[in-house]
């Protein structure tokens, strides 16, 4: 899975976003619509919005606040590019 986001001033949140791996359960459950979940990682949970599979059947997920991954602060809240996965992916 890979994990991105950025600070947008604007609105005042973290906006964070990426892509799941290609799971057949959650394919099957979601059948292309979209669903809000809990996205766990071992650095943390955070409420996101899962939509738009690609081609691959990885579904897009996105969130705003605090985002389930480590954010460099020292970098103006960008994040690195992070590849969380194991159990616990997927919504909740």
């Amino acid at each position: 899975m890979d994990l991105r986001g950025h600070f947008q001033p604007i609105d005042g949140k973290y906006h964070w976003y990426g892509r799941i791996a290609a799971d057949s359960g959650l394919a099957e459950l979601l059948r292309g619509k979209r669903a809000k979940g809990a996205l766990r990682t071992p650095y943390g949970e955070s409420e996101g919005e899962l939509a738009d599979p690609d081609l691959w059947h990885r579904y897009r997920i996105t969130g705003t606040g605090r985002p389930p991954f480590p954010v460099d602060e020292e970098q103006g809240g960008a994040a690195p590019q992070s590849r969380a996965g194991g159990a616990g992916d997927g919504p909740g």
